[in-house]
């Protein structure tokens, strides 16, 4: 992983090294044999030093280091930091020592070593802290990113899940409709059209208003009473509120397809399938009247259902099942969802 920058503003290294240096005066200020020129040259040697640290540290912390990350300090680059301020406090001592020859310089250079010891360290453990902050920012970001690519990957998958696999039984209807000469096939082969335009239309939008779904629903309810004729009765008592709200595409089309998949559907035992609405929900129910050895249910339309409703509401729809009625509950969702 790229190694995040740290950034430092030119400005705040030089203002910091200068109050550094002011405030290293201050013991000089309270002295009663306070010396001007003696103050502003300690004050100039410890800004200077502080500077230099300041990019020196920058330079080393910026510098790229092993593939493996590791959350902790580097005690090599600490050493290296801390021999180098030795080396450059001892040349601003020996200037220092130059410019104010009456100084003892043995005492004036501890000081100053054991202070520059004490700046080095504060600046390294700050850039160190802000360094790890820049990476486990950059961490998370990149998880965020590939957690966000990944669900949005989940869903493209899901969408594409929509498409309907009943097309080679229509196509056998209207086979069958052709070669008895049904006068209804030229309407089954316009509605098998306009379903498959709605389906091309309709999976690139992540919400559609509930009167273009009913739409859908009802061009796929055409194709399949052409099939079950009056095996299949279907009862819709939505309301004007409820046509105008949205809807993930194609969701009342999965759940009608569900029904049908995995109950009797006959002349002598017709499904009886009903949409309806309940508060803030849209309930589609059916008598239960499950095929015998129906074991092909691995639940892929429901949990399709589920997961658009989690990714664009985060809510969850409920299913109920007391084996005599199943019935699928859907949150309505208001226009102001709509992103």
């Amino acid at each position: 992983m790229k190694r995040s920058p740290l950034h430092i503003s030119h400005t705040t290294i030089w203002v910091s090294a200068v109050t550094l240096g002011l405030l290293s005066s201050v013991p000089q200020l309270a002295s009663h044999k306070f010396n001007v020129a003696e103050a502003a040259v300690n004050a100039g040697i410890t800004a200077a030093f502080a500077v230099l640290m300041w990019y020196f540290n920058i330079y080393m912390l910026s510098r790229k280091k092993d593939s493996k990350r590791v959350q902790s300090i580097s005690y090599t680059k600490l050493l290296s930091s801390l021999l180098f301020g030795l080396v450059i406090m001892f040349a601003l001592a020996w200037v220092q020592q130059l410019i104010l020859s009456h100084i003892n310089f043995g005492p004036t250079m501890l000081m100053v070593e054991v202070r520059g010891i004490l700046i080095n360290l504060v600046f390294y453990m700050f850039l160190n802290l802000l360094q790890q902050n820049y990476e486990n920012q950059h961490v998370s970001m990149e998880l965020d990113k590939i957690k966000s690519d990944n669900l949005a990957a989940q869903y493209e998958l899901l969408k594409q899940q929509i498409n309907p696999h009943f097309l080679f039984n229509s196509l056998n209807t209207l086979k069958a409709m052709v070669e008895t000469g049904d006068k209804e096939a030229v309407d089954f082969i316009l509605k098998l059209s306009n379903f498959y335009r709605f389906t091309l239309e309709s999976r690139k939008l992540d919400l559609i208003h509930v009167h273009e779904e009913m739409e859908i629903m009802n061009a796929y309810l055409f194709l399949q009473k052409a099939r079950f004729e009056e095996g299949l009765k279907f009862t819709s008592a939505l309301t004007e509120r409820t046509l105008k709200t949205l809807i993930p595409p194609f969701t009342l089309q999965l759940l009608i397809e569900n029904c049908i998949k995995h109950n009797v559907v006959s002349l002598s035992r017709p499904l009886h399938i009903t949409i309806y609405e309940d508060g803030e929900y849209i309930i589609v129910e059916n008598v239960l009247q499950v095929k015998k050895g129906d074991v092909s249910s691995t639940g892929v339309g429901l949990k399709n259902i589920g997961l658009r409703y989690s990714h664009l509401l985060d809510k969850n729809i409920e299913i109920t099942n007391d084996d005599k009625i199943f019935k699928v509950k859907l949150p309505l969702i208001y226009e102001h969802h709509n992103n």
